[in-house]
C-alpha cells in the first residue's frame, strides 16, 4: 500500500484545509477506536476529519497489555458474545497486518488452588477455540506436568500440575493505531494531532461541529462537520459535559501498570497467563531483549494525563511474578522500564475494577453527538463498525444516501504488501538481515524494523543508505524518525521515541544512546530554537526517569 505524505511540516497547510471544509464526519481521539472508525467511515465514502489533542495513540491506546487476544477470563464470566467476537477479531487483525500482529503461543499453568482446574482448563480453552473459530495448530493442548515444565523449566515445579498450551497474537499497540490512520489518508480522511477540542460548534441546538486549539501555535480554529463521535478513551466523560449530556451511564476508569525487565533476569521461552495470589491473572510476555509483566487493575480518579506507577503498583507485580517463578527472584533495581494506562470502562454499581465488563458502549446525546466508550484493543474494528453503522442509519433517516458495508476486515493496513502468512513475514525478516547483516546489523535489527514497519522498511533503509553518519545505529535511527516525520506526523521526539519506535519501553538503553543525534535531527529538519531543544530534552530525560526509576526516594 503506497505512503501518502502525512507530515506537520506541513501542518498549517492541513490546518488550513480542515478549516475551509465541511465534513461528513468528525472523530475526537486518535487511539486505535478513533483510527478504527476514521477508516471504516472514509472506506464507506464519508468525507473524514480525525483530531487528537496530543499525539496519536498518546492515551490508552500505547499503554495496553499489547496482545490481540480473545480474553480467556471472560469464560469465567460467562461473557461467551465477547469471548466469541474479540477471538474472531484475532484472525481478522492478523490478516489486515501479519507484520504487526504476530501469532504467540500461551501457556496457562495448572497450579495447587489455582484459578482453573484441569477440567475447567481443558473444557474452557476447548470452548474458547470453538467460539474463536480456532483451527489447526492453533487449537489448545493439554500438557502434564512434565511437558510443561519442557516448554517453560522456570514454573514452579513443586505446585505444578499442568499447563494449556493455547494461541494469541501480539502486536504493538500504538503501531497498530497509525497504521491505521495511515491507511484511512487512502480514502481521504484528514487526521491532525495536537488538536485539541475545545467545545462544540451548534446549528439549530445540532452539534455541526467542533472548536479546535491548535496545540502548537496556541490558534483556534474550527471544523464544520454534519455529524461527531467522540472516541476520547478516558476523556469521553469531559466532552459529554462540554455538550452538557452527562447523564446516565458514565466512565469508570481503571490503571493498569506493566513493568519491563533485561530478558536475561525474567528469560521465560513462552508468553504466559498465570495466576497471583490474589485470585487475579498476570501476564508474562517475552519480546526481543525484554520481557514485560502486567497487568493491574485499580480504580483511578487522578490526573488522566499524569498516569503513574507508584511503589505499591511495583512491589504487587514484582511479588506476583516471583511467586510463580520462584527461581527468579526479581528485585526493585531489575526494573528497567514500564508504563501505566487508563481503562476507560462502563461503570456498573457495586462492581470491582476487575469485574467490569471490556463491553464497548454507544451514547447519543439530544443535540446528536455520538460517544463511544469501553471495548477492548482486540475488538477495535468492530466497535468502529457499529459506532460507522449508527452514523449510516442516521443519513438513511434523513433522507441521504445509502452507505456501504463495512469492508474494513478486507482492507490491508499500510505496511502489508503481499503478506498473506507469518510465514512470508520471517521470509521477509531473513531477506532484511542478509541486506544489513554486512553493515554490522544483528537479527534482532531485522526483526525490530518489520516487526514495526512491514514493507515500509524498503523506505526507511532507502534513507539510511543516503546518509553519511559512520555510527549505523545512529543512521538507521533517523532514517527511522524521516520516514516518521514524512509519514507519520512526528511532531516531537517523545512521538518518536514513545509511539512510533516503543523504545522508550522495549529498549530503554537506545532512547539514552540516541536521543542527542534524534535532537539533532529534529533541529534540521523542524529549525526549531535552541530553547525548544533543550525544554525536548528535559522531557525526554523525565520520561526516563519516570518509567524506569523506582527508587524508594523517588516515591
Amino acid at each position: 500500500m503506497k505512503n501518502i505524505p502525512f507530515s506537520n511540516l506541513n501542518r498549517a497547510a492541513t490546518i488550513k484545509k480542515v478549516a475551509d471544509e465541511e465534513f461528513d464526519l468528525v472523530v475526537i481521539g486518535g487511539g486505535i477506536t478513533g483510527g478504527g472508525i476514521a477508516l471504516d467511515a472514509a472506506s464507506r465514502g464519508l468525507k473524514v476529519a480525525l483530531v487528537e489533542k496530543g499525539d496519536f495513540a498518546s492515551g490508552t491506546s500505547s499503554k495496553s497489555t499489547k496482545l490481540i487476544h480473545g480474553g480467556l477470563r471472560y469464560l469465567k464470566q460467562f461473557d461467551f458474545w465477547l469471548v466469541k467476537e474479540v477471538g474472531s477479531e484475532r484472525a481478522i487483525v492478523h490478516k489486515l497486518a501479519p507484520h504487526l500482529v504476530i501469532p504467540e503461543k500461551m501457556l496457562l499453568p495448572l497450579i495447587e488452588n489455582g484459578s482453573y482446574g484441569k477440567w475447567l482448563a481443558s473444557i474452557g480453552l476447548k470452548v474458547y477455540d470453538i467460539l474463536a473459530q480456532v483451527t489447526g495448530d492453533d487449537k489448545r493442548k493439554m500438557l502434564e506436568k512434565k511437558e510443561a515444565l519442557k516448554l517453560e523449566p522456570l514454573l514452579p515445579k513443586k505446585i505444578l500440575k499442568g499447563a494449556g498450551y493455547y494461541a494469541e497474537y501480539r502486536t504493538d499497540d500504538a503501531r497498530l493505531t497509525i497504521e491505521n490512520i495511515k491507511t484511512s489518508l487512502q480514502f481521504g480522511a484528514i487526521p491532525l494531532n495536537y488538536a485539541e477540542v475545545t467545545d462544540f460548534i451548534y446549528t439549530d441546538e445540532r452539534v455541526a461541529g467542533v472548536k479546535i486549539k491548535d496545540v502548537i501555535s496556541g490558534e483556534d480554529f474550527k471544523i464544520k462537520s454534519k455529524y461527531v463521535i467522540s472516541a476520547a478513551g478516558p476523556w469521553v466523560d469531559e466532552l459529554r459535559s462540554k455538550n452538557n449530556s452527562k447523564k446516565g451511564k458514565q466512565l469508570h476508569l481503571t490503571k493498569g501498570v506493566h513493568l519491563v525487565f533485561p530478558y536475561e533476569k525474567l528469560p521465560v521461552k513462552h508468553s504466559v497467563y498465570f495466576d497471583i495470589p490474589d485470585g487475579r491473572m498476570m501476564f508474562a510476555i517475552p519480546r526481543g531483549k525484554i520481557t514485560y509483566v502486567g497487568t493491574t487493575d485499580t480504580n483511578f480518579n487522578k490526573d488522566k494525563d499524569n498516569v503513574d506507577i507508584d511503589l505499591a503498583d511495583a512491589i504487587y507485580l514484582l511479588s506476583a511474578v516471583n511467586h510463580m517463578f520462584p527461581k527468579i527472584n526479581l528485585e526493585m533495581e531489575d526494573i528497567i522500564s514500564s508504563w501505566a494506562g487508563l481503562r476507560p470502562l462502563i461503570h456498573e454499581e457495586g462492581k470491582s475494577a476487575s469485574e467490569l465488563s471490556r463491553k464497548d458502549e454507544i451514547f447519543t446525546s439530544n443535540t446528536g453527538l455520538i460517544s463511544i466508550a469501553g471495548g477492548k484493543l482486540t475488538g477495535y474494528r468492530k466497535m468502529a463498525e457499529r459506532v460507522v453503522n449508527r452514523i449510516s442509519k442516521k443519513i438513511e433517516e434523513e433522507g441521504g444516501a445509502e452507505l456501504k458495508e463495512c469492508a474494513t476486515d478486507k482492507i490491508p493496513l499500510c505496511g502489508n504488501v503481499d503478506f498473506k502468512k507469518a510465514k512470508h513475514v520471517k521470509k521477509y525478516i531473513d531477506e532484511i538481515h542478509s541486506r544489513i547483516k554486512p553493515d554490522g546489523f544483528t537479527k534482532h535489527d531485522a526483526w525490530f524494523l518489520v516487526t514495526n514497519y512491514g514493507k515500509q522498511t524498503e523506505t526507511i533503509l532507502d534513507t539510511y543508505t543516503s546518509l553519511k553518519d559512520e555510527d549505523i545505529y545512529e543512521r538507521m535511527a533517523k532514517a527511522e524518525l524521516r520516514f516518521g516525520i514524512d509519514f507519520e506526523m512526528i511532531q516531537t521526539p517523545m512521538d518518536f521515541f514513545i509511539r512510533r519506535t516503543g523504545r522508550l519501553y522495549f529498549d530503554i538503553d537506545s532512547v539514552r544512546n540516541l536521543l542527542e543525534p534524534i535532537l539533532s535531527e529534529f533541529k534540521s529538519i523542524f529549525n526549531v530554537e535552541d530553547s525548544q531543544i533543550t525544554e525536548w530534552r528535559e522531557n525526554i530525560l523525565a520520561e526516563i526517569d519516570t518509567h524506569s526509576n523506582f527508587t524508594l526516594d523517588r516515591m
